[in-house]
């Protein structure tokens, strides 16, 4: 058995078993918040959105391929990102262009089109990283660019969460069953928990894949959000290292860690799931069980792509009340925005500094402020810059011009 420190390395020597016991444990700790992402995203496109067989299939190929990138050493999990929900409730509502009088399931391919871009900025760093360095790239992403993104993210999807909040806190699924199996029914009628979907559906079947489609204006929506994931990849990577005492930002390196969770991400874009990135949740899984041997990791998207193609569990969680996703909803963007906080305060931004202001007001106003958007045409083709790609766009630019950049990535500040 290999040890360093108090950890195993090698899971085998505890037995099969166990070892199935334990990918049963990280799949667990992925389920929940994977599962969360496709159900938001229906809330956002009335029930047209994604699939959750769809998604835990391709979080589960997902992890498979970036373990083989990353040459099987790295214990890491690929679940879906929270980041993109802002971008998917922007390609919502798009009404102008060829977006004008699409319905909700039409303009889905289009947003997991752009997700299909994010994916592939992510091989665009990989290869610079690889070329000239880490240090020199994340130069032009400090914190003061990628926090207030993150802010700008979990608060435009705020007021999605307002209307249902007082119910979503108080009622739990349990108590939505009580009060089904009572007779009880929404304002509208209609009840409060509809099993007919799981009821009818089958066993096993194969998941509703479609693949994307692309257009410029749904790209702008998602494209950006890929900066405040890429730094969410780079932060996991950091912690994943601590936590198992093995520096896999340089082996097997960050280019080949970010190139594993791009082609993921684009690869789940393209028949049609959602971005995914690295989980904290299996971090912690990690540290609780000492267990640090990546084969447990692979189990656990065996087994996720084992419940993929088993609808009646889909159609099942699918029957949540929406009071129930908006209390979830209500918390998780504050969570999102506090995030990005955190981002800011842990790596001690000054903002008593100008150019430090300057740059995380412009991103919040533009984040936030242009709510609609910014449309042009460019040679007869309608072109909507989103809030948040207005911000990320305005970030960058701003800190590569404003004078005193002094952030060297690696390099904590002093108390």
């Amino acid at each position: 058995m290999k040890f360093r420190a108090v950890g195993i390395y090698d899971a085998r020597t505890l037995g099969i078993p166990q070892m199935m016991i334990l990918g049963l444990q990280h799949m667990f700790a992925m389920f929940g918040a994977t599962i969360l992402v496709p159900i938001l995203v229906n809330s956002y496109f009335q029930g047209e959105g994604l699939s959750i067989q769809v998604t835990l299939f391709c979080a589960g190929f997902g992890t498979l391929l970036f373990h083989v990138l990353t040459k099987m050493k790295v214990p890491a999990f690929l679940g879906s990102s929270f980041a993109f929900l802002g971008g998917f409730s922007t390609v919502a509502e798009l009404d102008t262009g060829i977006f004008a009088g699409m319905s909700y399931g039409e303009k889905l391919p289009y947003a997991c089109g752009g997700v299909v871009v994010a994916g592939a900025l992510y091989l665009v760093l990989a290869l610079i990283i690889k070329v000239i360095g880490v240090k020199r790239v994340m130069r032009y992403l400090p914190p003061v660019v990628t926090g207030p993104i993150v802010i700008c993210i979990g608060l435009s999807l705020a007021p999605s969460a307002i209307f249902p909040i007082l119910m979503g806190i108080i009622i739990s699924y349990v108590a939505a069953l009580i009060m089904n199996a009572a007779g009880m029914t929404n304002a509208d009628g209609s009840a409060i928990l509809n099993f007919a979907g799981a009821a009818s559906a089958p066993l096993i079947g194969v998941p509703d894949f479609f693949v994307c489609k692309f257009n410029i204006t749904a790209v702008l929506a998602m494209a950006p959000i890929a900066i405040a994931s890429m730094m969410e990849h780079i932060g996991d990577m950091s912690a994943i290292s601590a936590t198992v005492d093995d520096n896999f930002i340089e082996d097997p390196g960050l280019h080949l860690s970010l190139l594993g969770d791009g082609l993921a991400t684009m690869l789940s874009a393209i028949i049609g799931g959602p971005a995914n990135t690295t989980y904290g949740e299996n971090t912690s899984v990690l540290a609780l069980s000492r267990v640090y041997d990546p084969r447990v990791i692979r189990l656990a998207a065996v087994y996720a792509i084992i419940l993929s193609f088993i609808p009646k569990m889909a159609e099942l969680i699918g029957s949540l009340p929406s009071a129930i996703i908006g209390g979830i909803s209500f918390i998780l963007y504050g969570m999102i925005s506090a995030v990005g906080i955190r981002n800011v305060v842990e790596n001690k931004v000054d903002l008593t500094i100008p150019r430090n202001l300057i740059i995380v007001a412009v991103i919040l106003v533009c984040g936030l402020g242009f709510s609609g958007g910014l449309t042009f045409t460019v040679a007869g083709t309608s072109i909507t810059l989103t809030s948040l790609a207005l911000a990320a766009i305005m970030g960058i630019l701003l800190n590569a011009v404003l004078p005193g950049n002094e952030y060297v990535w690696g390099e904590k500040k002093d108390e």
